[in-house]
């Protein structure tokens, strides 16, 4: 067959099978359009019918139930709102506490919970800052400071309709490294003696090293003379200790002279006597209230004779003279009947 026999495909044709295989797959894409819309706007008008929404959830509020010199307690309450016909689990929170971008403490609690259809619940999240742990790793936090703080909490809840979903909340604020407040001996005042029992007032020196104000409300304490425990109680006691301040409280004391010796005769001499003074102090403060041990050892105490005292002085003269006889007839005994 010649050349010319052979039969031509126009420019025509060529175009016009393009163009169907064109509206061919325009047809099948429309279709699947069509189909996606549809399942689209059923599934919008199942959730408009049974009334699938997402949860929503917000911190409420931020508590210190415990704090002292070793940790401190945190609770963070988180409302969490529930519009769904059906209870929701609580998959996991993720938590975390930074203070300026570092972190303080991080942590995840699995399974949290349920949450009630039409419902809303307070979930309570426990966290604890243990102190050493930041000292250490962070040189710059001291003791009686106050650090601000970020805590994130990521919840994870499974929604139908949805699927798996992350609320995610912050809340910011501050919390203080607390640091116990020193404690001297100033000064002792008798107000009744005999050999067999005494009664005199300590006159404490409470020094306050926070950067918060502390409102004492009761103060536990023993006291040692030369190693000998005079005794000790627990006083209510009101007072104001500014930050970084101090303050004399007065405290009452009962004791018997016999017991000490030449150590109770050595500090009515004036020569000084070795004391040891521990407790604790219960004390307010703007972030809750806090118990702080109190402690003082190898200090030494005597009758102070300052002209400033006034009267005191005079008083504890009257009582020191009587005090020192007492004690050189108790040695004199002694001493004889050895």
């Amino acid at each position: 067959m010649a050349s010319s026999d052979k039969p031509e495909v126009s420019d025509r044709e060529i175009k016009d099978k393009e163009h169907k295989e064109d509206d061919k797959e325009e047809g099948k894409g429309g279709f699947i359009d069509k189909v996606k819309d549809f399942i689209q706007d059923i599934g919008e008008k199942i959730e408009e019918a049974i009334g699938f929404g997402k949860p929503t959830a917000d911190v409420t509020g931020i508590h210190i139930p415990s704090i002292n010199l070793e940790k401190a307690d945190i609770v963070v309450d988180v409302l969490i709102k529930n519009p769904n016909p059906v209870p929701i689990p609580l998959v996991d929170i993720d938590y975390l506490i930074e203070s300026d971008g570092r972190k303080l403490v991080s942590g995840l609690i699995p399974d949290a919970g349920t949450i009630h259809a039409h419902g809303e619940e307070t979930v309570n999240i426990p966290v604890t800052l243990i102190y050493d742990d930041i000292k250490n790793t962070y040189d710059d936090i001291q003791p009686g400071s106050i650090i601000p703080y970020r805590i994130k909490v990521d919840l994870i809840v499974d929604v139908p309709v949805f699927g798996r979903l992350t609320l995610p909340l912050e809340k910011t604020g501050e919390i203080p490294i607390p640091y116990k407040p020193d404690v001297d001996l100033d000064k002792i005042q008798f107000e009744r003696f005999s050999f067999e029992e005494t009664v005199a007032v300590l006159h404490l020196k409470l020094e306050n090293k926070n950067d918060f104000d502390l409102g004492l409300n009761a103060l536990e304490y023993e006291v040692w003379l030369s190693d000998v425990s005079i005794g000790g109680a627990e006083l209510s006691k009101s007072a104001k200790i500014e930050k970084t301040g101090i303050s004399y409280i007065d405290v009452p004391i009962t004791f018997r002279p016999k017991d000490f010796g030449s150590a109770l005769w050595d500090m009515i001499r004036g020569k000084g006597t070795g004391y040891t003074i521990k407790g604790n102090i219960n004390v307010d403060t703007p972030f809750g209230a806090m118990k702080l041990p109190i402690s003082k050892e190898g200090g030494t105490t005597r009758l102070k004779k300052n002209k400033e005292d006034g009267d005191d002085d005079e008083d504890d003269e009257r009582i020191a003279r009587p005090l020192l006889m007492l004690c050189k007839l108790k040695t004199l005994i002694l001493y004889v009947q050895e």
